[in-house]
């Protein structure tokens, strides 16, 4: 019945308009002093979350991804992807999904590579005869994958949370994101061959491979040096940000793109977006203590175990549940809220806490694009003036190819696993 009545509230919270971070911590607050606890463990908490080093990777790696998207790093990459594969069935589909893929792996944000690459493919796309919701929709599920391929604000959040290794959560989220790539490309080639439109392209000479491969060259080296210390062991994931900083900064200004109004604009982006995150991890941190002295997720596992006893009917369940919530929370609340409730009964039955890390982010891409709070369908329909029933139409395949990634990896454990620690 508790549980009950703390959901509801913070769904009329929510429902109010009252913001996440301030809902979650009000109702945190006030559980607190209704339940007889000092409200000082409220500050306390929040002090002890917001001094986490590993956090301080977060504005560095969303101050990283602005200043290349103010370069028009991503029309680089676009350009030279498409060089390579534009003659294909689809082939700008194709070039849009790459071209998303190898952003993720420098900027971690699934809202700046849906904006960086958007505002070159949706265009470009739309003017070879591409049909309006697919273009849209393709844009919104690609910029998905800033969040599941390595670097991840996300699994950043996640091993925060749950103490676990970033640096085992990047590496299991290899190859689940090279499947969601793949699976995006597959759908890509086949709905252009199938339904048409578009407008077959000559295939580029090697002469403009070559250039175009050469402009869009430091971002991969970029991209490439950023994984590479993390994977290494050289650099823990916040130095590896500080350190993709220096490079973005030394490309954009090398190449004579980063001005000093774009860099201020740059910082400031980066600033409200860091700040929205920040509230939003206190504000749940707080939740969280409240919950946790309320005995909320030993009880729902309790519930669990005695209810549920096989990981695959577990995996069903929290899967609605998640689908769900993704209508009304966004993707940074949804990892908040649900780890600390749902974590320990995963570990109950079994689930590997890496796993269901990956598992969680996989769930949490799909709330990026199910409205009406999705913030990447927003993203989307800024930067191409359109109507949100139009993105939201054109995300639907996406989103069932985003749940069939699940069923593959629970089938596929090793597909995230393997990396981190069999290999």
């Amino acid at each position: 019945m508790t549980v009950v009545l703390i959901l509801a509230a913070l769904f009329a919270l929510l429902l109010i308009r009252v913001p996440v971070a301030f809902a979650l911590g009000g109702l945190g607050l006030a559980m607190l002093i209704f339940g007889g606890f000092s409200p000082l463990m409220a500050p306390q908490a929040i002090l002890s979350t917001l001094d986490g080093f590993i956090l301080l990777a977060v504005p560095l790696f969303l101050l990283m991804s602005n200043i290349l998207l103010k370069g028009g790093v991503g029309r680089d990459l676009f350009a030279a992807v498409h060089a390579w594969v534009g003659h294909w069935p689809g082939g700008l589909a194709v070039a849009t999904i790459l071209s998303c893929g190898i952003f993720a792996a420098i900027s971690g944000s699934s809202v700046a590579t849906a904006a960086t690459i958007g505002t070159v493919a949706i265009p470009e796309m739309i003017s070879r005869g591409y049909q309006k919701h697919f273009v849209y929709g393709l844009l919104a599920a690609g910029g998905t994958l800033g969040i599941l391929i390595p670097p991840s604000i996300p699994m950043i959040v996640y091993g925060f949370v749950t103490e676990q290794s970033v640096l085992d959560l990047f590496l299991a989220g290899i190859g689940p994101g090279l499947m969601l790539v793949a699976l995006f490309i597959a759908f890509s080639m086949i709905y252009a061959r199938w339904f048409g439109g578009y407008q077959p392209e000559p295939a580029a000479s090697w002469e403009e491979r070559f250039w175009a491969s050469l402009y869009a060259l430091p971002a991969v080296l970029l991209a490439a040096y950023v994984i590479g210390v993390i994977y290494t062991g050289a650099a823990t994931p916040t130095e590896a940000a500080a350190l993709g900083l220096t490079g973005a900064l030394v490309i954009t200004l090398a190449m004579g793109r980063l001005t000093w109004a774009s860099f201020k604009e740059a910082i400031f982006d980066s600033m409200v977006t860091t700040i929205a995150i920040l509230l939003i991890v206190a504000g749940a941190k707080v939740f969280g203590k409240a919950i946790t002295l309320y005995r909320i997720p030993q009880d729902i596992s309790t519930l669990i175990s005695q209810t549920i006893d096989s990981p695959l009917a577990f995996i069903v369940v929290v899967s609605l549940v998640l689908l769900v919530m993704g209508l009304v929370f966004e993707a940074l609340s949804m990892v908040l809220i649900m780890t600390p409730v749902l974590l320990p009964a995963a570990l109950i039955l079994g689930i590997d806490p890496i796993w269901f890390g990956v598992y969680m982010v996989v769930m949490v891409e799909c709330a990026l694009i199910t409205p009406p709070v999705g913030l990447n369908l927003y993203v989307i329909q800024s930067v191409a003036k359109a109507k949100l029933t139009e993105v939201s139409r054109g995300v639907l395949p996406f989103l069932f190819l985003m749940l069939l990634s699940v069923v593959i990896l629970y089938v596929w454990t090793d597909l995230a696993l393997y990396i981190p620690f069999k290999l």
